[in-house]
Formats: structure tokens, C-alpha cells, sequence
């Protein structure tokens, strides 16, 4: 089930969003910007001198005309060309500002998407736990489409409504004043309808980016899990909740639409009753001599009035693509702002060597010898200690929310070399003690040391650069499958590549593809089977050459068969190296230096194979059929 979001409507956020990215246009094409707005400003002034000539092409140049016998057009045709001068100028300023709000509107994408993937990378798992798939890539869909769209159109549109507004009615006042107060009633009028309006439908609009997010995440989820769905009959069910999603972006859709959509015809009337007022009024006060209206006058007046509320029409359609993208810059900038993971830690992992007396040393090139340099803040000093891969968790309590402890107390100890398995039903936290030693999750109390040094003083780039992990649900990358496995070690040359693929015994599947190595995966590598994919997961782990393993269920999706192949080489990979097994097929961890069987979070046996069978209890219960793992 995807998990839905709050429905908010406008919040006082959102002047702070424009606001902020707004700063990103200034900051990142300042100067393109201000060319915009000049090239506006131009553009406006050209569209408004057409108008404004009418007044003096009619009282000036045509009416002197009429009557004449041999009329002398000459002023005529310059007017005319000193307008049609203009009318070009804005024409180019037009065509200007629109090819750099479209350079400006990709540019500011781009860099929201590379800070938002970026910041994305930082993020701790608890945030993909807390938020889905679909709702993070609707980030990047929906959200930023919002933004180009704002950017592209919204905002030079609003500029050049703006500024024909401020330039009509400074026309306006300096033909007539007193017709000019006619129209202040109405733009007062207008504000209080179209605030009224745009605020309904404002509202909606932000409900519509969040169900869209929300129906776009349960698309998503079905998608991925749709042979589950087929499998337990759920076909009507999945649509029955998809309707219901739909039902949800149906109404707020409609709904913003709605007020939307009769913005434009009440403006529009507004706009044509101050026409029809004004060529009453103005009628009238020419007829009686009052404010000197004349016939260029009344037409040029006449017009400014038909245009004049035509801005009132775009900036109040605009407001809703603005709100609608104000809605997802804020999703975006939530996500920007999420706490990235926090990492103290300081001791780092470095390349290696020995000197004749024992003595480690740091060098720059790769010697397959791998140390802990630790600088001691204290006295300056810096120590070095190998990286062996001894793990001890020391009175170790977690929980995932504050009221609810997953484990507790927990102590446990892997020596170098050592396999450390763990078995317990589900929810017993055998898989939280991995999340742990790899610090995608703290601990609440206690420790965990690596080599001696509490993990939380590692950086964890470089701690899980020592780690390697082969989970129980595989996910393979769209690409060629020597290129998944050299994720595991991206400067992996091909014969490491076809080594570590044959330690997995994975080479025998790839040999038999039509293009062996070079074979192009995508979907999740669909094409291969669950067993195949995991051999690949194997293989990636094993070219990382890590000092310390997690095989979390690493065959539970391997027939037997095949398990009996990729035993011998897991055998060999985990030689030498430190290793926590996580298996609900026993038979897999027999041979395990140390067995730790969880209930509740807590370790209720622990042994050897055999030690455990002697006595009797729960593993024993396991291993012999009598007590079933669930």
C-alpha cells in the first residue's frame, strides 16, 4: 500500500518556497534574467503603443486629412513607419526573452535535479523506509514538470501582465483621469473575484500534485509486485484501491478545474461590462464638453479597456500553474531539506604495508593490506590497525522507534575467519543485526567494535567499503552483466570479473547466453531467473574481496541443486573472512563456527552445530522438523 501523504492547502511556506526558487532563477542565469525583464518591459511598451497611437493617428494625421483635396500623407507614413519601428522592436524583444526563459527554465531543472539526486545519495535508509518508490520518483516526474512549466511559461507571462498593466494605466490616466477612475473601480472589483477564485482553486491544485503523487507511488508498488498480485487472485482488489486513488485526484482535479475554468469568462465579462461603461460614460461627457474627450480619445481609450483586463485574465490563469508548481518545488525542497545521514566518524580505511619489524604503514598504491588509520585527537597522534575483520557487539539494545526495542541486550563476538550464523523466526532481528554492523541504523545503547574501534567512529563510506553483502532479494542494474558484477569493484579488470563470477559459479549460466559477459540486463534482470540473479549478487560480492561477509538468506532462491554448486563457492569465498549468515535452510550453516538462534530479540541459544543438537532445545527443535521456522 503506498503511503499517502497529508492534503494541505496554500500554507504560509509558500511565499518562502517562491521565494526560494525564485533565488535559484537569480542566482544561476542572473543576468539572462535581467535581459528577460528588459526584453518584457520593451515588449510590453510595443504592444501598449499600439493603442496609444490610435489617439494621435486620428486626432493628428487622419481626421486633418479628411475634407482635403490634395492631401499630404508624408507625416502620415512616418508615423506609420516610427510605429511599425516599434511594433518590430517589440516583436524581436519578444522573441528574445522566450528563447532565454527556455534556456533559463532547463538550466534550473538541471540543477535541481543533480542537487536533489545528489542530496538524495546522503539520505539515510530510513528515509526510503518512511516514503515509497513512486512517491520519490514523482519527485522527479510530476514535480519537476510543475517547475518547467512555471518557469517556462508562468513567469514571463505574470512580468508581461505586470508590466501592461502598469503601462496601460499610466495611458490611461494621462488620456482621461476621469475615465480613469471608472476603471479603478473595476480593477478593485476584479482583485477581490479573482482572489476569491484563485484561492479555491489554488487549494485544489496542491491537493492534485499530492494525489497524483500518491496514485503514482501505488501504480508503481503494483507494477513491481504484479506476480503476486496474479498469484493470489487480488486483480479486483488492486483495483478496487486504485479507484480509489483515482477517485481522490478525480475529485481534486475536477475541482481546481472547475474554479479554474470559470475564471476566465467571469473576467472576460468584467472586462466587456467596463467597455460598454466606459463608451457610455465617455459618450456622455463628450456631449457635454467635460474633460476634453475626443474621438481619438474614445478609440484609444476604448481599446486600453479591452486589453487592459486581459492581463488581469493571464496573470489569474498563470496563478494556478504557479501554485501547482509552488506545491512540488515545495515536495522538492522537503526532500532537499531531509536530514542527511549523520556521520561522525573519522577513522578511515587506507591502503597499507609492513616494514621489516612488523610496523604498519600507509602508502598511496593498492597492496591487498588494508589498516585503520586513527588519529587520536587527544595528543595528535595516529595509529594504525589492520583490518582483520574482528566484530563484538557489547550489550547491544536497538529499536526502530524509541517504544519499541527490537533487541535487546545483545552480546556476541566473531573472530577473525569465524562464521556466525543466525537463525530465529521472523521479526526475531536477525536481519537488524546486519543493518546494524554496516550503520545504516544506530544503536540506541551499547556497542559495536570493529578491530577494537566502536563502528561509530568509522566513516561509513569506509566501513561498508570493508563490508560485502549478498541480500536475499537481489537487485541488478540495466546494463551488461559484467558490468553488475564490477559494481562490487568498479575498477575491476575483466579477469578479476570472470574470477570472481567463477568463485560463484556463476560463469557456467553466462558462458551459455548469446553474449556471455556482454549480455544486457534490464527490469531487474527479468530475463534471468531468481537463482541466476542471485549467482551474480555472489559473484559482485565476491570481486569486492571484502574482509567480512552478510549472506542474508544468499540461497534461500536457489534450488537445491543448484545450492549444492554455490555451497563449494561460498565455501571458498568465505575462507579467511569474517562471516554473518542469515538461513532459514539449516543445512546450510552445519559447518558455522558459532550458531546464535534470536527469539524476541534476544539470543536464547548459542553453539556449535553439534552443541546445539545436544541440547535439545529450540534449535534442535528446528533442525529436526519439530518446530517449524516462520
Amino acid at each position: 500500500m503506498s503511503k499517502q501523504q497529508g492534503r494541505p492547502g496554500v500554507t504560509g511556506g509558500t511565499i518562502k518556497t517562491a521565494k526560494r526558487l525564485l533565488k535559484y532563477v537569480t542566482s544561476t542565469y542572473k543576468v539572462q534574467f535581467i535581459l528577460v525583464i528588459f526584453c518584457i518591459l520593451i515588449s510590453s511598451v510595443a504592444s501598449i503603443s499600439v493603442s496609444l497611437s490610435l489617439r494621435f493617428l486620428l486626432d493628428d494625421y487622419i481626421i486633418p486629412l479628411i475634407g482635403k483635396q490634395n492631401p499630404d500623407y508624408t507625416e502620415l507614413y512616418t508615423a506609420l513607419t516610427v510605429l511599425g519601428t516599434i511594433f518590430m522592436c517589440g516583436v524581436i524583444a519578444t522573441f528574445v526573452y522566450s528563447r532565454l526563459m527556455v534556456v533559463i527554465g532547463q538550466g534550473v531543472l538541471k540543477r535541481v535535479r543533480d542537487e536533489m539526486f545528489a542530496h538524495m545519495q546522503t539520505l539515510p535508509i530510513r528515509y526510503f523506509d518512511q516514503n515509497t518508490n513512486g512517491s520519490i520518483m514523482s519527485l522527479y516526474t510530476n514535480d519537476t514538470d510543475t517547475l518547467r512549466q512555471m518557469i517556462n511559461q508562468s513567469i514571463p507571462q505574470v512580468l508581461m501582465s505586470a508590466f501592461t498593466i502598469i503601462v496601460t494605466f499610466i495611458s490611461m490616466l494621462v488620456l482621461s483621469p476621469i475615465l480613469t477612475l471608472l476603471a479603478v473601480l473595476m480593477i478593485v472589483l476584479m482583485f477581490f473575484v479573482s482572489k476569491t477564485v484563485s484561492g479555491h482553486s489554488g487549494r485544489y491544485f496542491i491537493r492534485q500534485q499530492l494525489d497524483l503523487a500518491n496514485i503514482t507511488g501505488f501504480v508503481e508498488e503494483r507494477m513491481s509486485g504484479q506476480r503476486v498480485v496474479k498469484v493470489f487472485n487480488h486483480e479486483k482488489m488492486s483495483e478496487e484501491e486504485f479507484d480509489k486513488f483515482n477517485e481522490e485526484l478525480f475529485e481534486s482535479s475536477s475541482r481546481a478545474h472547475t474554479f479554474a475554468s470559470i475564471m476566465g469568462p467571469v473576467i472576460g465579462n468584467m472586462g466587456n461590462l467596463l467597455f460598454v461603461l466606459t463608451a457610455v460614460f465617455g459618450g456622455f461627457l463628450s456631449v457635454l464638453g467635460i474633460g476634453n474627450i475626443t474621438l481619438g480619445v474614445m478609440a484609444s481609450y476604448l481599446q486600453f479597456t479591452k486589453s487592459f483586463t486581459q492581463p488581469f485574465l493571464q496573470i489569474a490563469q498563470q496563478f494556478n500553474s504557479i501554485i501547482m508548481a509552488l506545491a512540488g518545488a515545495e515536495r522538492i525542497f522537503n526532500m532537499m531539506d531531509a536530514e542527511p545521514e549523520v556521520d561522525e566518524g573519522y577513522v578511515t580505511l587506507v591502503n597499507a604495508k609492513k616494514d621489516a619489524d612488523g610496523n604498519i604503514t600507509e602508502c598511496p598504491e593498492r597492496t591487498g593490506l588494508w589498516a585503520w588509520k586513527h588519529p587520536h585527537q587527544a595528543d595528535g597522534t595516529v595509529t594504525y590497525t589492520e583490518l582483520k575483520g574482528d566484530v563484538q557487539f557489547d550489550d547491544m539494545t536497538f529499536g526502530y522507534v524509541p517504544d519499541h526495542m527490537v533487541l535487546h541486550n545483545l552480546s556476541l563476538y566473531a573472530k577473525p575467519g569465524q562464521k556466525v550464523a543466525f537463525v530465529g523466526s521472523t521479526g526475531a532481528g536477525k536481519t537488524t543485526i546486519t543493518n546494524l554492523i554496516n550503520r545504516f541504523y544506530d544503536v540506541d545503547d551499547g556497542k559495536i567494535r570493529y578491530d577494537g574501534i566502536n563502528i561509530n567512529k568509522i566513516r561509513k563510506a569506509d566501513l561498508r567499503h570493508s563490508l560485502g553483502i549478498v541480500l536475499q532479494d537481489t537487485h541488478l542494474f540495466t546494463g551488461t552483466i559484467m558490468e553488475n558484477i564490477r559494481y562490487g569493484k568498479l575498477d575491476a579488470t575483466d579477469e578479476e570479473v570472470y574470477n570472481a563470477a567463477k568463485l560463484a559459479h556463476a560463469d557456467g549460466f553466462i558462458n551459455m547466453l548469446p553474449d556471455g559477459y556482454n549480455t544486457h540486463l534490464s527490469g531487474d534482470g527479468e530475463e534471468l531467473s531468481q537463482g541466476q540473479r542471485q549467482l551474480l549478487a555472489i559473484a559482485r560480492a565476491a570481486i569486492a574481496d571484502p574482509p567480512v561477509l552478510i549472506l542474508d538468506e544468499a540461497t534461500s532462491s536457489i534450488d537445491t541443486r543448484t545450492e549444492s554448486i554455490v555451497q563449494k563457492g561460498m565455501d571458498n569465498l568465505m575462507k579467511g573472512r569474517t562471516v554473518f549468515v542469515i538461513a532459514h535452510r539449516l543445512s546450510t550453516i552445519r559447518n558455522s563456527d558459532a550458531i546464535m538462534v534470536l527469539e524476541h530479540g534476544r539470543i536464547i541459544e548459542r553453539g556449535t552445530h553439534d552443541e546445539l543438537l545436544a541440547l535439545k532445545g529450540t534449535y534442535y527443535q528446528l533442525y529436526t522438523g519439530k518446530l517449524e521456522l516462520d
